[in-house]
């Protein structure tokens, strides 16, 4: 990146994603949590910010905690879950029928929603990652959706990074709904204004630096909310669909690389 890292030096905040550039479902990415520790010595806020909508934020606190060995807190995290709660509330959208897992469900009921399962009893529809999703849900929810309720999606991540591979995202679900009933959802996740806002309220004044895998998600809201970027090719993106590094975009082999080339070390090592 050369001489272009000067300009990574007022930011305050890293958002930071979680699958992908932390771990891959139960492995974690290595070095993950000595790089977390190392921008913390370094005056770094940190802020989790996903789009998997499968666990609540104490889930996440604990799933971190497993697989790199790191003490986040839950204000330190934000999902697509609780972006998705707050734009169905703020919308008077207060009747559920919900495709998606426990994680998902345990969000928008703590946040005073109500989940429904009588789609004819829906004020929207919500989509999120549901790994036991059945015919007869997605058929209901297509009922739903075609009968006039609003068709929220947690998140449209097409795929979802595991140690095996990529396997099908919360947007593979959404889009199973989409084409049965030719409406596009209201997506909250990244990188949409719902879970920027929610992203807002916690960050510190400042420049603020997204790390993440994916360019269409974390990248794009980055570039959305005129933050910087470090793209991360431990997770949905390789090197040979990475972009080249800007003055606003470093490309990295994983968040290990990170602390160094923000502290202006080792400025090419980890650059691809």
């Amino acid at each position: 990146m050369g001489e272009s890292d000067e300009s990574f030096k007022d930011i305050r905040t890293i958002v930071c994603d979680l699958d992908g550039v932390l771990y891959l479902d139960t492995v974690g990415i290595e070095g993950a949590g000595d790089a977390l520790a190392a921008l913390i010595a370094d005056g770094y806020a940190l802020l989790f910010v996903t789009n998997n909508a499968t666990k609540t934020p104490q889930m996440v606190v604990e799933h971190i905690a497993a697989r790199i060995g790191f003490e986040a807190s839950t204000d330190q995290i934000v999902t697509s879950s609780q972006a998705t709660a707050h734009y169905l509330k703020t919308h008077g959208l207060d009747n559920c029928f919900v495709v998606g897992e426990v994680g998902l469900r345990t969000v928008l009921t703590d946040a005073g929603l109500t989940l429904v399962d009588d789609w004819t009893a829906c004020d929207a529809v919500v989509t999120g990652l549901d790994r036991e999703v059945t015919y007869r849900r997605l058929a209901d929810a297509t009922l739903a959706v075609r009968a006039g309720a609003r068709f929220v999606a947690t998140n449209l991540d097409p795929t979802y990074p595991t140690p095996l591979g990529l396997q099908p995202g919360g947007g593979a679900v959404a889009a199973m709904v989409q084409v049965a009933t030719d409406v596009t959802p209201v997506s909250c996740g990244k990188p949409q204004p719902p879970i920027r806002d929610l992203i807002a309220q916690r960050r510190l004044p400042g420049g603020a630096l997204v790390v993440g895998d994916r360019m269409d998600t974390d990248i794009a809201m980055a570039v959305a909310e005129g933050w910087f970027g470090a793209l991360v090719l431990s997770g949905a993106t390789d090197a040979e669909s990475a972009p080249a590094e800007s003055a606003a975009l470093m490309v990295l082999d994983s968040i290990a690389a990170l602390p160094g080339r923000l502290r202006g070390r080792d400025r090419l090592s980890g650059a691809t």
